[in-house]
């Protein structure tokens, strides 16, 4: 593939994932967080797998930067949830 297209490919998706995520209903978040953070720990596992097979400076870096985003991503969306989740919870501690 050349770069023209992948970056095509990139932007279009971009763009594809801003409509889906914006059009998603307030009461459908918290679901799709959960199987966000699973795609995310996926992610995570082909950063370190890209990782492990990089050969140059260059590709250590990038790979190495890939895992550190990619696990502060995963984490933020468990944090993200975490807040969600507590605010169905009652306020007067019930047992």
């Amino acid at each position: 593939m050349t770069s023209m297209a992948i970056l095509t490919i990139f932007i279009l998706s971009v763009f594809v994932g801003f409509e889906v995520v914006s059009k998603v209903s307030t009461t459908l978040h918290t679901p799709l967080m959960s199987g966000a953070n699973a795609i995310h720990g996926i992610i995570l596992i082909g950063a370190i797998l890209v990782a492990a097979g990089a050969k140059t400076t260059l590709e250590t870096t990038l790979a190495i930067l890939a895992v550190v985003l990619a696990t502060i991503n995963l984490v933020g969306g468990f944090v993200v949830t975490d807040r969600m989740l507590e605010m169905f919870k009652g306020k007067g501690g019930k047992k």
